[in-house]
């Protein structure tokens, strides 16, 4: 196991030992995307050391105070809670992790523009989890996704996965792209925003 990774460029850890920390230049953001049921959730709660912004907070707050109603019927609500949320973090400035379903491009490209227009630069870790590992997570946490749904977002996570693998430019405000395997997530124990300012992407 590698000690540290401080992340620019791409990074695919699919045929090597995961770091034990990823650090990033303090201050800036990064974006945890993967399938539902990857493992997005507990690996932020368990690794960030940042302010942590996860549309499930939000699902679970609205779900507590509306209890028996199904989920499909305040869905907008936790979007717009969440996207409010986000907002108002990227506003106040300083280190973030963010919860990113996988299936929104645009809100992959605010978020970069935004940290662009502040000065600081955003980071893309990408969970690969295998469709029947994803389903699993899915069971184990007693939430499943529509199977249209999860279709969606199996084809916008391969899109994310050929685009860390690809030998062509990271998106526009994209500092470093990392692909960290599900089972290799336990290795690592810190994500931390404690290093140095890399390059910053071109404006």
């Amino acid at each position: 196991m590698h000690p540290q990774l401080r992340p620019y460029g791409r990074h695919d850890l699919t045929d090597r030992p995961a770091p034990a920390v990823l650090a990033y230049p303090a201050g800036d953001v990064l974006v945890v995307s993967g399938l539902p049921g990857s493992g997005k959730s507990t690996l932020m709660a368990r690794c960030a050391r940042a302010r942590v912004i996860d549309s499930q907070h939000t699902r679970a707050r609205f779900a507590a105070a509306l209890p028996g109603v199904p989920y499909a019927l305040y869905r907008p609500l936790v979007r717009i809670a969440h996207y409010l949320r986000l907002r108002d973090a990227l506003r106040t400035g300083g280190p973030l992790v963010v919860h990113d379903c996988g299936a929104l491009p645009w809100v992959r490209r605010a978020i970069a523009r935004t940290a662009r227009r502040q000065g600081r630069g955003m980071h893309l870790l990408l969970l690969d989890a295998t469709p029947a590992q994803a389903a699993d997570g899915q069971r184990r946490r007693g939430r499943r996704v529509s199977r249209y749904a999860f279709a969606r977002h199996r084809r916008a996570g391969a899109a994310l996965r050929a685009l860390v693998a690809a030998d062509v430019p990271l998106p526009r405000g994209v500092a470093s792209a990392v692909l960290l395997p599900r089972a290799s997530a336990a290795r690592l124990a810190v994500i931390a925003f404690t290093a140095p300012a890399g390059p910053r992407p071109s404006s």
